[in-house]
């Protein structure tokens, strides 16, 4: 890891859903991963937006995708997809987890809400 690329590939993601919106009884649409420390947050169109404000209050500039099928990083510096290694696992959310998620809490109206 150097500070032109801040990915640590050994640091496995925080769990299966957004941090943050777990701890506040929050919903998400999609889910994104901190390349650096592995933090799971939700996505910009979320309602919350963690996973931006994650890298903004911690430094940690590049996120990858936490979507099944997705294997892209998004560099939050230069606003472009960027390259990046293999990830430790898991490298999505369950399959059986719901979009939006948790289905328990995820309001009739979300397409509504989302940015």
């Amino acid at each position: 890891m150097t500070d032109s690329t801040p990915i640590d590939p050994s640091v496995p993601p925080s769990g299966t859903g957004c941090a943050d919106c777990e701890a506040a009884g929050g919903w998400w649409f999609h889910l994104r991963r901190c390349a650096q420390c592995g933090h799971v947050g939700c996505c910009d169109s979320s309602p919350s937006q963690h996973a931006s404000a994650h890298a903004a209050a911690s430094g940690h500039p590049i996120i990858r995708s936490f979507e099944p099928g997705e294997d892209w990083f998004w560099d939050y510096r230069t606003e472009e997809f960027a390259e990046g290694p293999e990830l430790a696992g898991p490298q999505h959310h369950p399959l059986d987890q719901t979009v939006p998620g948790p289905a328990d809490r995820v309001p009739d109206d979300w397409p509504d809400r989302l940015h």
